[in-house]
């Protein structure tokens, strides 16, 4: 029978123009931490969750090896379904929101699977947070991924051994396209050394340990808010004025990282004098968002001089952006017309990926033949260079004429700019 981390040649020939897809929907991706990994071993990935199909896209476009992911499995529920998630290399598992009878009938075959592909030493990754969500923050995880593990363990632990490996996925932005990503791997988990040196403790026991271990390094590879923290935006909102947009994006974790802590170390010492200022950021981020001020615009010291080339910059690239705009007017339209569809925002990215995907290979086939055909070759062979960068250069133009706008706005609002210190 053949097993979902079998060769596929036709995977093998789709993935680089999958992978290379990805990266163009990113202004900047980086991957650190790598070298954490441990080799000759059966590694399990399990990473936060935020970004509905991106999260998974990302980490498979970080390396070309083999990838196995793990679903959840209400998806599944279509058999024409069913196959193409088994072609793209997608395993489900059953929640109990989903019905005992299925938590029952099939994860235990799924956990069989999962823990199959671990022991080819193939790459398997899980949302142990069961759901995506929007937040710098983590859910209570799920048990399914320390199940595979300890499964993984008691099959072949006295062969290799098997770990835990802690992602971290650091969007720029949950909702913009074109925004950053950073892949985060923190320490691994031994699960084969760990269950051998508490061979007195019930697995259960075990279990909830592994888990309350691995959400600590979790937390540690993201800008990480506790999830039971009411004040939520408006340290989300401090910690973006604070620390700043600049520099790397292990710097701007960094940064984000230590700022939380301060804010978080000071409100437990000084309750009320947090509850009275979180009250005040809160009515800020109404007001700033009411006004359609960016925090970007927030966080520039030199705002006058900012606003000033951004305007240069403005007028020396509007012709190209009015000539991309109406050149790629079928993407856009449709991107915009399928995230309207969706009330969930979060799946803005994926849609705007998936139709970028489809659509930029039709219209840049249809641009050369058009061209060649009824332009001579000088031309048309310059406007075929000039066509295929034109999508990503009014996505990205888009947004500098977003927040140059919004730099002016900031500028001229001396009432909202006296409140942010």
């Amino acid at each position: 029978m053949r097993k979902i981390q079998d060769d596929n040649k036709l995977y093998s020939f789709l993935r680089p123009y999958v992978d290379y897809h990805v990266r163009k929907s990113f202004r900047r991706y980086k991957v650190v931490g790598y070298d954490k990994i441990p080799q000759n071993a059966a590694c399990i990935f399990g990473a936060n969750h935020t970004n509905t199909l991106m999260d998974a896209l990302a980490l498979l476009c970080m390396s070309h090896e083999k990838k196995v992911f793990i679903a959840r499995g209400d998806i599944f529920k279509k058999p024409a379904i069913a196959k193409i998630m088994f072609f793209l290399r997608i395993l489900p598992i059953y929640r109990i929101r989903d019905g005992f009878k299925s938590v029952k009938d099939n994860n235990a075959e799924i956990i069989d699977k999962a823990a199959d592909v671990v022991r080819d030493e193939v790459k398997l990754f899980l949302y142990p947070e069961a759901a995506h969500r929007t937040k710098h923050s983590l859910r209570q995880l799920s048990k399914g991924i320390f199940h595979i593990a300890l499964k993984a363990n008691n099959d072949f632990g006295h062969e290799k051994p098997v770990y835990l490996v802690p992602t971290g996925i650091e969007y720029g932005d949950y909702f913009r396209y074109r925004s950053t990503v950073l892949i985060n791997f923190g320490e691994p988990i031994n699960v084969t050394e760990y269950v051998n040196n508490h061979k007195d403790e019930n697995e259960a026991v075990i279990l909830n340990n592994l888990r309350e271990m691995f959400t600590e390094r979790l937390s540690r590879q993201i800008s990480y808010i506790p999830d039971n923290e009411e004040d939520y935006e408006a340290i989300w909102e401090m910690t973006k004025t604070k620390s700043g947009l600049k520099g790397s994006l292990e710097e701007r974790l960094e940064n984000n990282q230590k700022t939380i802590k301060e804010i978080l170390e000071w409100k437990e010492k000084e309750p009320e004098k947090a509850k009275e200022k979180f009250e005040k950021v809160n009515k800020f981020i109404k007001k700033r968002k009411k006004k359609g001020i960016s925090v970007t615009s927030v966080t520039k010291k030199n705002i006058f001089g900012t606003a000033l080339w951004k305007t240069l910059v403005a007028i020396l690239g509007l012709p190209y952006y009015i000539v991309a705009a109406i050149a790629n007017l079928p993407i856009w339209l449709v991107t915009k017309i399928l995230k309207n569809s969706f009330k969930d925002k979060a799946w803005g990215n994926t849609v705007s990926f998936g139709v970028e995907f489809v659509l930029h290979p039709i219209l840049t086939a249809l641009c050369i033949i058009l061209t060649f055909c009824f332009l001579p070759w000088e031309i048309a062979t310059l406007s075929s260079l000039l066509f295929y960068p034109s999508y990503m250069y009014f996505v990205d133009f888009s947004e500098f004429l977003r927040r140059w706008i919004s730099d002016v706005k900031w500028m001229f609002n001396k009432k909202l700019k006296s409140k942010i210190n």
